[in-house]
């Protein structure tokens, strides 16, 4: 892999990082997109940010790693790995997210909550209120790229290894459609 010190290379190395003209699931429209299973599933490439996440909270003395489905399943599960913890996942549910499959979340419990690609948040929010409704403790938030230019707050402490403030532009109005570039829909 390339350059070692910095996750932004290598989210472009795994093709995850791209450039070009793409219509994002709001409809918007953006230069730049991240596509997360492309660095999912890359075992390697996932452990080593999911290894800047564990670096950042271990002094924390996380007892639980929490993700949302989808891809906080594989999340949770590394940074587990990495902090000797278990991992689990909440699913969604009528009331946001659960804990189901037997997964618990003992009362007092310190948990940090892991996702892949922070936009508005979410995900994350459902995530936090399922443990705290299990009457765990929230520490923190780790996910992998922050594409809110860190405006996204949870009033927990949050670490991204990529920070993104991405452009993005209503359809009638994109300077890249008026430049007649080709569009991906993502």
């Amino acid at each position: 892999m390339t350059n070692e010190a910095d996750p932004s290379a290598l989210l472009r190395e795994v093709g995850a990082l791209m450039d070009g003209h793409f219509r994002l699931s709001s409809g918007r429209h953006s230069p730049v997109y991240v596509e997360k299973f492309r660095l999912l599933q890359d075992p390697k490439a996932t452990e080593r940010l999911c290894r800047l996440i564990a670096d950042r909270f271990r002094d924390d003395r996380p007892e639980l790693v929490a993700g949302p489905t989808t891809g906080g399943i594989i999340l949770s599960y590394e940074v587990a790995r990495l902090l000797g913890r278990r991992g689990i996942f909440a699913e969604r549910a009528e009331r946001g997210r659960d804990f189901q499959r037997g997964f618990q979340v003992r009362p007092g419990e310190r948990t940090l909550i892991v996702d892949d690609i922070l936009t508005t948040g979410g995900s994350i929010r459902e995530v936090i209120e399922a443990v705290r409704r299990a009457k765990g403790d929230p520490i923190g938030v780790g996910v992998l790229v922050d594409r809110s230019g860190g405006r996204t707050e949870f009033g927990l402490p949050l670490f991204a290894c990529v920070e993104l403030d991405l452009t993005t532009y209503a359809e009638g109005s994109c300077p890249l459609c008026d430049a007649g570039a080709p569009l991906t829909v993502t």
